[in-house]
C-alpha cells in the first residue's frame, strides 16, 4: 500500500511507516509527524516515553484494518504526565471514532451480532456503544408531563419467565422495562415516578390482577383501562365455555344436541383465533 497523503489524512497528526495488506485484513503502522497534545489543549513541554497500541479502524474497501500506532505519554504544565490527546481516537478506546460511527450507523438496521461479524468488533463492545447511543438520541423522560400509561407483560427466554414494559401512551415512548410481572417486580418503576404518580389519568393493561393493584395503590387518580382482546377472550373462557358446559351437562342424554353444541364451539374457537 503505497504511503500516500490521502491515505495518512485519515489519522491527523501521524504518518504511515508501513503497511501490509491481505485478503483478509489491512495493516497499517502509524508514527506520530507532529507536536503532541495534552486533552486540555496545551502544547507538550516534554515527552515522558512512547507505547505502541494496537487499534481498530473502519474497513477500506471492503477489508478489515487495523492499526499499529505509537503514542506518547506527555508532560504537561497544568496536567501533569498524561497520554497525548489524539482527535481521530477517544482515551483507552481500542477503536477509532470513525469505526465507532460506522457500528453506530448499522445499529439501527442490523443485529448486534451480524454487526460483530461484519466488523469483528465483539459483542459486548458494540453493546456499550448502542448504550452510550442510546442515551444521547433518547430524550429525557418528561414525569411532570405523563398523564397515560400503557403497561404489558412479554415473555422471555422461550416463555419460562417475563418481563414488563411501560410507556407513555400519547408519545409511545417506552418508560421502564424491567424483569418479571409481580408488584414487587413493577414497583420500581411507580417509585420512580414518585410524586408524579397523582397526575396519571389512565393506565392500560392486560388484565393482570398485580398490574391493577400496584396502580390503584400509586396512582389515585387513575382509571384502569383493559386491553379489549383480554376482555374478549376472557369472556369466552369464562362466561361462553361455562354456559356450554352447563348446556352440555343439560343435555347429555340427547347426543344430537351435544354433537351441535361441539360444533358451535369449534367454529366460535376457530373464528376467534
Amino acid at each position: 500500500m503505497p504511503n500516500n497523503t490521502f491515505l495518512s489524512s485519515f489519522w491527523k497528526g501521524f504518518q504511515i511507516v508501513k503497511s501490509h495488506k491481505t485478503d483478509s485484513l489491512i495493516s497499517i503502522t502509524l508514527k506520530p509527524d507532529s507536536p503532541a497534545f495534552c486533552s486540555c489543549g496545551r502544547l507538550s513541554e516534554f515527552t515522558h516515553d512512547t507505547q505502541w497500541r494496537t487499534i481498530k479502524d473502519a474497513m477500506i474497501l471492503g477489508t478489515p484494518v487495523e492499526l499499529l500506532i505509537q503514542t506518547r505519554r506527555i508532560t504537561c504544565s497544568l496536567c501533569g504526565t498524561k497520554t497525548e490527546a489524539i482527535s481521530w481516537l477517544k482515551p483507552y478506546s481500542r477503536l477509532t471514532n470513525r469505526l465507532i460511527e460506522y457500528i453506530e450507523q448499522l445499529l439501527p438496521l442490523l443485529p448486534i451480532k451480524h454487526i460483530s461479524e461484519l466488523t469483528g468488533v465483539h459483542w459486548h463492545t458494540i453493546k456499550n456503544i448502542d448504550k452510550q447511543r442510546l442515551k444521547r438520541v433518547i430524550p429525557d423522560i418528561p414525569w411532570d408531563k405523563l398523564r397515560q400509561l400503557v403497561m404489558d407483560e412479554f415473555a422471555i427466554f422461550k416463555g419460562h419467565r417475563y418481563a414488563t414494559v411501560i410507556a407513555d401512551a400519547q408519545t409511545h415512548q417506552v418508560l421502564w422495562i424491567g424483569l418479571g410481572r409481580s408488584r414487587t417486580d413493577i414497583r420500581p418503576f411507580f417509585e420512580e415516578l414518585g410524586k408524579h404518580a397523582e397526575n396519571i389519568e389512565a393506565v392500560a393493561m392486560d388484565m393482570n390482577t398485580a398490574f391493577d393493584l400496584e396502580v390503584k395503590a400509586h396512582c389515585p387518580n387513575a382509571r384502569i383501562v383493559y386491553d379489549l382482546f383480554h376482555v374478549v377472550a376472557k369472556y369466552g373462557r369464562e362466561v361462553m365455555d361455562r354456559v356450554r358446559v352447563d348446556q352440555a351437562n343439560q343435555l347429555k342424554e340427547d347426543k344430537k344436541a351435544r354433537r351441535w353444541i361441539k360444533r358451535s364451539r369449534w367454529i366460535l374457537l376457530k373464528n376467534r383465533d
